[in-house]
């Protein structure tokens, strides 16, 4: 390895412009970058780079020859070659750490090498640079999602994935009718096909809804309807549908919020087939249909217990089978919330509600929509009350349901808060015009207590009720939000109290409380900075949204903040939820379930971990810049 004579500055220079992204980086970063390049020299067949020789010092950009790559375990030959102009490895070097890969020569051939520090000052000086490495570390948090998902495949790998699009799963074409068509029509043709289900078209052949064997009992023979009965009269409507690209997760994930178990797969407004949760699923514990059925035929809290016990074996299963975080989690949320609803229901018959307005509030981590496994109590009741002697006659009334319905959460698997952030405390069971008074004097006094009892609060969405008191409280508490400049500004401050646990020696600053020694808690020292920062942009910019990745694409397109930074940033977030839903699958996890010993992930892992907490470092300092602290 030689310094590069200065005669081939020019020519480096020609070379460099030739390819992206030094063609875009500007005068001054390539006049950087060639000052500070060396030329090496690799025969064929020489060893590059790989895991054993420790942290990556080079960024190595091919000028001639061929590079292969290939990971550790493969015995075959390197499944993908590098060519002149192109670099690796931009994300073992952005994270500080070894090659995951090996990296052979395949031809004789000369990398110009660019050193570790100057690689870190090159993606400062240059903006197009710094996008061109975020955009290979995205790629490489994706395949590091992907590599943790592949984890449990094994646990799976005669069910089939979840991940293929609805397309490839319809077994045969559809049987539809016109809607204007007679029953026995309807009837035939089901007679003829050997179906259970036909779907009912309108006059442009798009689907209006579905005809089945259940509603031929329940709303033809029990009705006593003739058979010239239009099928409009007694199909089960809307229809519902998804089209041929959705995947199988996202037919869960509606089959699961709307309680469904087939739906209509359309191609443009075609109707191009139907699924079932059997078409979907063959769940090896428990499938969909359990869950489903389970719910549905529950009459007691014994039967939501079962519920509550197979959605938490069919969560465990989905993760097996590679459902990424954010459509996961979604799942889960969709089957506590109708869990929830049917508890609520039956709360309901031993408390006569039916003169009062009310709702009840999901917050925190379910009023996000990211709920793991089964998490602490957090939820709150609104209703309404024209004065004072009306809140003292309903209150009393509400926070005796609201001790039923806490009780009975817990009693299925959703513990008791230990701060009592629940519906049957007092504070948390208000007016309408009480909420507005709280949240006000949250805002008017924003006082470290008031901080931490609004980050659990903000993030609220109607769960059971009247959901339009929940809705009318968002929009006043958005537009009230983003005219309290000081409040929004404390919040911020407040989101930069904890950073990221990267360390200046080792990779990551672990707990040195004799506890848990050696470890981090995945939430409060991650996905909590990522949570809190989305939520102070969504008040600074009124967003209705509660979900942590929904508030991020929002408020990045409002800050003008490249998309490939968006990105990489909820990638971040989604790869911190995953490990801790792996965490949470662990038998041994018990109340430790947020806590990892980093050291312990493997080299991906690792890498991958610190490049998610660089993420969150840097969305901290987005919102440290925006509100200039």
């Amino acid at each position: 390895m030689s310094a590069a004579p200065a005669l081939l500055v020019e020519a480096t220079r020609e070379f460099l412009c030739r390819h992206t992204p030094y063609n875009r980086i500007g005068d001054d970063a390539l006049a950087f970058m060639i000052s500070r390049l060396k030329l090496a020299y690799f025969a064929k067949d020489t060893l590059v780079l790989s895991p054993q020789m420790g942290p990556v010092e080079h960024l190595h950009i091919v000028h001639r020859g061929l590079v292969g790559s290939r990971t550790t375990d493969s015995r075959l030959e390197p499944d993908a070659t590098l060519g002149p102009g192109e670099v690796f490895p931009v994300g073992a070097l952005s994270a500080g750490g070894a090659s995951t890969k090996l990296y052979q020569a395949v031809q004789d051939t000369f990398c110009y090498l660019l050193a570790r520090d100057d690689f870190a000052e090159l993606r400062r000086r240059s903006p197009e640079f710094e996008r061109f490495c975020t955009q290979a570390i995205t790629e490489t948090l994706k395949q590091a999602l992907s590599q943790l998902q592949s984890q449990y495949s094994q646990l799976a790998a005669e069910q089939q994935t979840l991940t293929r699009p609805l397309a490839e799963l319809l077994r045969r074409a559809p049987v539809t009718c016109a809607a204007t068509a007679p029953l026995s029509e309807a009837l035939k043709a089901m007679r003829e096909e050997t179906v259970r289900t036909i779907v009912v078209v309108d006059p442009d052949g798009a689907p209006a809804g579905i005809f089945t064997l259940i509603d031929l009992l329940q709303r033809v023979v029990l009705t006593g309807k003739p058979l010239s009965t239009p099928t409009a009269e007694v199909m089960s409507a809307p229809a519902v549908t998804l089209p041929t690209t959705a995947t199988a997760s996202e037919a869960l994930q509606t089959m699961a919020e709307r309680g469904l178990r087939q739906l209509i797969v359309v191609d443009g407004r075609r109707v191009a087939g139907l699924v079932s949760e059997r078409d979907l699923f063959s769940l090896q514990r428990v499938s969909m249909g359990q869950v489903t059925a389970t719910l549905r035929s529950a009459r007691d809290l014994d039967g939501l217990k079962r519920a509550a016990e197979d959605i938490r074996r069919l969560t465990q299963n989905l993760l097996a089978q590679g459902v990424v975080a954010e459509p996961l989690t979604r799942t889960i949320v969709a089957l506590n919330d109708a869990l929830s609803r049917q508890l609520i229901e039956q709360a309901l018959a031993r408390h006569n509600l039916s003169d009062c307005d009310w709702c009840w509030l999901a917050l925190g981590s379910e009023g996000r929509g990211e709920q793991t496994f089964a998490t602490d109590q957090d939820n709150a009741l609104v209703f309404v009350a024209d004065d004072r002697s009306a809140v003292l006659r309903l209150r009393p009334r509400l926070l005796a349901f609201a001790e039923t319905v806490n009780a009975d959460l817990d009693a299925v698997g959703f513990p008791l808060c230990t701060g009592k952030v629940m519906a049957s405390n007092p504070d948390l069971c208000l007016s309408v015009d009480e909420w507005t008074e709280k949240l006000l004097a949250w805002m008017r006094e924003p006082t470290p207590a008031a901080l931490l009892k609004a980050n659990i609060l903000f993030d609220f969405r109607p769960l059971y009720g009247n959901a339009t008191l929940v809705d009318s409280l968002r929009a006043w508490l958005n537009s009230y939000a983003q005219e309290s400049k000081i409040f929004l500004r404390l919040m911020a401050q407040n989101a930069l109290e904890v950073g990221p646990p990267l360390g200046l020696i080792r990779a990551f600053a672990t707990d040195d409380a004799t506890a848990h020694k050696g470890t981090l808690n995945l939430k409060t020292r991650g996905t909590r900075l990522f949570v809190d920062a989305a939520r102070v942009f969504a008040l600074a910019f009124g967003l209705v949204e509660t979900g942590t990745a929904a508030r991020l694409r929002i408020a990045g397109k409002r800050l003008n903040v490249e998309v490939r930074h968006v990105d990489a940033t909820i990638e971040a977030f989604h790869f911190l939820q995953l490990l801790r839903l792996r965490q949470k699958d662990l038998p041994d996890a018990q109340g430790a379930a947020n806590l990892i010993d980093p050291y312990a992930l493997n080299e991906v892992d690792q890498r991958m971990l610190k490049e998610a907490f660089r993420q969150a470092r840097k969305l901290q300092q987005r919102l440290q810049s925006h509100y200039q602290l």
